[in-house]
C-alpha cells in the first residue's frame, strides 16, 4: 500500500482506502470496471503461481476480481480488519459464514430479535443439519452467558437490531464466548464502521448487507465480512466453491457509494435523532425505539460502544398496523420499501420488510408488534422530514 489509510480519519479512510493497493489501469483516478471473467497469462509458471496463491494477480472472476478486491479493502481498512472478503449479498455473507464454521453437532447461541432473514437460517436451515440453535432474549445477560457456558460454537450477534433496535454489549459477551472456545460473529449492517467497530470489542468476525449504508444509494446488491486473514481465508474458500460472488459492477457501485459515506451516516445520526426526539413526544405515538435516546434500556451501552447512535428507528402509534395503514401512504419524503440505509428516507412495518419471511406468531415471540414502522432515517432537511411526519400523523 502506498498510502497509510489506517491511521487517518474516517471520511479520508472511505475515499483513499483500498484504492492505493495497484496502479490503477491508464493512470485512472478511479477504480474501473473490470468485466472480464477470466485473466490471461503468456506463460504457464506464472499463471500456476497465481492460481496457487504465491503471485498477485486473478484467475477467475468467480474467486477473485481487481474492482471487487478494491471494495473489499475499502471495507477492511474501515473495519480496521486484516482481511475482507465479499458476496453477492448480505444474506450471502451470513449463510456463508455460518456455513464455513458450522457442523453437526456444533451449537449456535444468538438473540431473537435478529433480522427475519437469519431468523429463517437458525430457526428452518441448521437444526436439520444437526447443528443446535440457543436463542435468547436480547438483553438478558444471564440467559445468554449460561447459553454461552453450555457450549457454543458461535456466538451471533446484531446490534442495533433489525427492526427493534435492540443494543447488545458485544464486548460483555465476547469475553464469555471466547472463554470457552466460541467464534464471535457481529452484524454491523445497521452500525456501520463510523458508528461501531466491533473487532475492536472482541468480534472475530464482522459482517455487512453492503446493500445497505456502505453502498448507500439503494442500486447495488452486496455482502462483506472482516475479520483476521486466517478466518477470513477459510470464508472465502467456501464462497469461491458454493459461488455466492459479488459482480464487479456491483462492487464497483458500492466503490462509489462509500466515498460519502461519513458525511451520510453523520447526516443521517443527526437527522435520526431529532425524528426519535419529535415522534418521543407526539401524543399518537405510543413507543419510540432508538439507542440515542436516554430512555432507551441499551442506551448506556450504545454510548460506550457506539461513536454514533445510527439512522436507524423504529416506533409504534396508537391503532397498530390499521393504523399504519394510513399514516405511512400519506408520508411524503419516504419510500415505502423493503430497504433501509440509503439517502432517501425508507419507512415500511416488520411484516413487510425485516420479517416478512416469518410468521405473525414468530414476529411475536421475537416481540416484533404488527404495527411497528422501521424508519430509515436519510439525508433529507430534517425540518421537511419531521413536518412530513406531523402531517401524516394527523390522520390517525
Amino acid at each position: 500500500m502506498r498510502k497509510n489509510t489506517q491511521n487517518i480519519g474516517k471520511s479520508t479512510q472511505s475515499i483513499w482506502g483500498g484504492e492505493q493497493e495497484h496502479e490503477l489501469y491508464e493512470r485512472s483516478t478511479q477504480v474501473p470496471v473490470v468485466h472480464s471473467v477470466s485473466f490471461a497469462y503468456k506463460d504457464i509458471d506464472t499463471w500456476h503461481q497465481v492460481a496457487l496463491g504465491q503471485e498477485p494477480g486473478h484467475i477467475y472472476s468467480r474467486n477473485t476480481n481487481p474492482t471487487v478486491r478494491a471494495f473489499e479493502d475499502k471495507v477492511k481498512v474501515l473495519e480496521g480488519a486484516e482481511a475482507a472478503t465479499s458476496f453477492a449479498s448480505g444474506m450471502a455473507a451470513i449463510s456463508n459464514t455460518l456455513a464455513t464454521f458450522l457442523r453437526p453437532g456444533d451449537r449456535i447461541v444468538s438473540i431473537k430479535d435478529s433480522y427475519g432473514g437469519t431468523n429463517v437460517i437458525f430457526n428452518e436451515f441448521l437444526p436439520p443439519l444437526g447443528i443446535e440453535v440457543s436463542l435468547c432474549e436480547t438483553g438478558d445477560y444471564a440467559q445468554l452467558e449460561a447459553e454461552i457456558a453450555k457450549g457454543c460454537t458461535v456466538l451471533y450477534l446484531e446490534t442495533p437490531t433489525n427492526p427493534t433496535i435492540k443494543i447488545t454489549d458485544i464486548q460483555r459477551l465476547a469475553a464469555k464466548a471466547h472463554a470457552v472456545g466460541a467464534l464471535v460473529v457481529v452484524d454491523n449492517t445497521f452500525a456501520t464502521p463510523i458508528n461501531q467497530l466491533p473487532l475492536e470489542l472482541g468480534a472475530d468476525i464482522v459482517l455487512h448487507s453492503a446493500s445497505k449504508y456502505l453502498g448507500g444509494h439503494a442500486d447495488a446488491l452486496g455482502g462483506v465480512i472482516c475479520g483476521s486473514a486466517d478466518l477470513v481465508k477459510q470464508v472465502y474458500h467456501y464462497r469461491e466453491i458454493n459461488g455466492a460472488t459479488l459482480a464487479p459492477m456491483d462492487a464497483y457501485s458500492l466503490l462509489r457509494g462509500m466515498k460519502t459515506l461519513k458525511l451520510r451516516v453523520e447526516r443521517q445520526n443527526d437527522n435520526a435523532m431529532a425524528v426519535a426526539r419529535y415522534l418521543d413526544q407526539h401524543p399518537k405515538v405510543d413507543q419510540v425505539n432508538y439507542p440515542g435516546l436516554e430512555t432507551h434500556p441499551g442506551h448506556a451501552i450504545a454510548a460506550q460502544q457506539m461513536s454514533g447512535f445510527g439512522g436507524m428507528l423504529s416506533f409504534s402509534v396508537h391503532g397498530g398496523l390499521d393504523a399504519i395503514k394510513t399514516f405511512l401512504p400519506r408520508l411524503n419524503y419516504a419510500h415505502m420499501a423493503a430497504n433501509l440505509g440509503c439517502v432517501e428516507t425508507v419507512v415500511g412495518p416488520p411484516v413487510t420488510t425485516s420479517h416478512v419471511e416469518c410468521t405473525a406468531q414468530e414476529r411475536a415471540a421475537a416481540g416484533i408488534p404488527e404495527g411497528l414502522v422501521r424508519y430509515s432515517t436519510g439525508i433529507e432537511d430534517i425540518d421537511d422530514l419531521i413536518a412530513d411526519l406531523a402531517q401524516a400523523l394527523e390522520a390517525l
